[in-house]
């Protein structure tokens, strides 16, 4: 490649606390034409030092880290790097996280089950300038989820519930006559669904539905 070519092309920046993601989301980046990746981090801290050392014109974001959270990154980076144009990539599809990534300047939100061409093409159209994330999309997602549970399967709903009541998986399992293993899996699945990150917030929703419920 020559050096003429090398100016046009866009730099990007990883941030993903598991390697084989980040090595796996760089493989595809740097295949593709137009894109180069310069910097890849772990942590919000490593995340900070190298985007100031190598100022990427566009960041994959993840937003789990073991230091904090892509929004961490973005935010400082934001003071410091104007410039650089944020991408979140996570596996969690959560409207609260979504409007946080808005308000400290994310352009666009993508899915970790995307394709990879589909995430070069995002990075692309970030670059070029383009926004595929403002505060209508937000606003229309949160209308079109409607009720955050209406997917649970039944025995996932007894166990939101009994989440609710303030057992521990182990109670849960002997009241539903199930393996400690099975209610795991059934909160995994509740989580993802709910768009949901920790088996606390499950608890705080469902005080909240029952405070609602209380009140009315």
């Amino acid at each position: 490649m020559n050096i003429e070519t090398k100016r046009t092309q866009t730099k990007v920046m990883i941030i993903d606390d598991h390697e084989i993601v980040r090595r796996g989301i760089a493989e595809i980046v740097d295949r593709t034409d137009g894109l180069e990746v310069v910097a890849e981090a772990g942590t919000v801290l490593d995340a900070v030092r190298r985007a100031e050392l190598v100022f990427p014109d566009v960041m994959l974001v993840d937003l789990q880290l073991p230091d904090g959270t892509g929004i961490d990154v973005m935010r400082h980076l934001k003071e410091s790097c104007p410039s650089i144009k944020p991408i979140v990539l996570t596996s969690f599809d959560d409207d609260a996280a979504l409007a946080e990534a808005l308000e400290v300047g994310a352009l666009a939100y993508v899915l970790k089950s995307v394709h990879g061409a589909e995430i070069t093409e995002v990075i692309k159209a970030v670059a070029d300038g383009r926004v595929l994330l403002d505060e209508r999309t937000v606003t229309r997602r949160r209308a079109d989820h409607g009720d955050p549970t209406a997917d649970l399967t039944p025995a996932e709903r007894k166990v939101l519930n009994l989440i609710g009541d303030g057992l521990s998986n182990r109670e849960i399992g002997e009241k539903l006559g199930v393996a400690e293993k099975t209610v795991k899996n059934h909160i995994t699945s509740l989580l993802a669904k709910m768009g949901l990150q920790r088996r606390t917030q499950v608890a705080a929703w469902v005080a909240g539905q029952r405070a609602a419920a209380w009140r009315n």
